[in-house]
């Protein structure tokens, strides 16, 4: 990891830069699929099946014998913890219910809202190097709690045509749809645009490499809507001297094991904190499976000391972190002063383990900085909120005058003649 000792705030952007992505290269490769897709349908996403995911399949949807065979084969360890994960996020974003009242802005002008869910959504869970059922439960659950009617879910099978047991078993403990094997691109033309087995969805959701990214970009533009703009993972810790080097380290490295463009950043007013720390990431990289994609994250990755807590918290901030994890004497105060970040944990139990399975919180957050404007997923996701309002005589005759007042100094006179007409109906 790279070690920056007490940076001048002008070599902040620089010193916070993301790992970039080449997204010019890809860009008309996921055109070309994504066109595909839309006039070939079926045909496309089972060729591309096969040159992508080297798995010839003659049909996408997973039948209800796959869903069997994958309960049998998930084991009953697994099948508690997912259990366990799945109570804790519907418990956690069922608490999130839109409760709309009816507001009088005036005596006979009442205004509401009502919670509507979108009626059809598709879900994108990645496989390869790691089959993210976790993510099946984050998307999954908020979208049965607040009503989605069709909950559509695409993952990429393995070479033996299946998708992934656990994958297939959280699809039926969160109330998923229907599961097609679909990966990359290609899954999400399939949802866009709906195919003779894949129907069309309104938005959608989940994480996934580049070229998926790339895609939920192009089709947004024009033909579904998407969660958010999402990119590489990636994790900030704020440390003082108070923290434990061995926690600090397995938080770093539990981010980047993730992929080789994610990225893990420690901000810290302890040189001897920050020593450990480097100490302890060499050690317990040497362990983890997935050292060689960890020790390539690790290339962009930073060790940051500050002079003091002040520039700490200013310094991630700026960053707007996916995760960050605050691990100080005080973090309970140091929480109140983020005001950027997707998810937060605090204190030295609070792994971000715990919200990428098992806490409650949803692990689908916004990436590259994004955490300045836009908010991880949660039920609002899944919603949209349609207002309403109600206006009797009474009401239009004390708002009405204004209002006329108002379209005629904006030049548009069918407007204020819409007021004038029942302002001067003779009732």
């Amino acid at each position: 990891m790279n070690i920056v000792t007490y940076p001048d705030r002008a070599d902040w952007n620089a010193l916070l830069k993301r790992p970039e992505l080449n997204t010019e290269s890809l860009r008309e490769t996921v055109r070309e699929i994504l066109g595909r897709v839309r006039t070939e349908g079926d045909k496309a996403v089972m060729e591309y099946e096969k040159k992508f995911d080297k798995v010839e399949l003659h049909s996408l949807a997973v039948t209800e014998e796959e869903f069997k065979e994958a309960e049998k084969a998930v084991s009953i360890e697994l099948k508690a913890a997912i259990m366990l994960a799945h109570k804790n996020i519907h418990t956690f974003h069922a608490a999130q219910k839109f409760e709309g009242k009816k507001v009088a802005t005036l005596p006979g002008v009442t205004c509401w809202q009502k919670a509507v869910a979108i009626e059809k959504v598709g879900l994108y869970v990645p496989g390869g190097t790691a089959p993210l059922f976790s993510t099946v439960l984050m998307l999954a659950t908020p979208a049965r709690i607040a009503g989605c009617k069709e909950i559509v879910l695409c993952s990429p099978p393995g070479r033996d045509g299946k998708i992934h047991p656990a994958i297939l078993y959280a699809a039926q403990v969160a109330g998923v749809s229907k599961v097609f094997k679909a990966g990359g691109v290609q899954a999400i033309g399939a949802m866009a645009y709906g195919t003779t087995s894949v129907p069309k969805v309104y938005k959608i959701f989940g994480p996934g490499n580049q070229y998926v990214t790339a895609a939920k970009q192009q089709v947004s533009l024009r033909d579904v809507a998407i969660d958010m703009p999402a990119g590489p993972s990636e994790v900030a810790v704020l440390a003082d001297e108070t923290a434990n080097p061995a926690f600090v380290a397995s938080d770093l490295l539990s981010q980047a094991e993730h992929g080789v463009d994610s990225q893990v950043i420690l901000v810290t007013t302890s040189s001897e904190l920050l020593q450990r720390v480097q100490q302890e990431v060499a050690r317990q990289l040497e362990r983890l499976p997935r050292k060689q994609i960890a020790s390539k994250s690790l290339e962009s990755s930073r060790l940051v000391l500050v002079k003091d807590m002040e520039e700490a918290v200013a310094m991630v901030n700026e960053y707007a972190p996916e995760h960050l994890i605050v691990e100080t004497k005080d973090y309970m105060q140091i929480a109140d002063r983020v005001v950027n970040a997707g998810s937060v944990f605090l204190g030295p139990y609070s792994p971000e383990s715990a919200g990428d399975y098992a806490s409650g919180t949803n692990h689908t957050l916004p990436t590259n900085g994004y955490a300045k404007a836009y908010s991880g997923v949660s039920l609002d996701s899944f919603i949209r909120k349609i207002t309403f309002q109600e206006i009797t005589s009474e009401g239009i005759a004390t708002i009405g005058p204004a209002i006329e007042v108002l379209a005629a100094n904006e030049y548009l006179d069918a407007h204020k003649n819409a007021v004038s007409l029942r302002l001067n109906r003779k009732i």
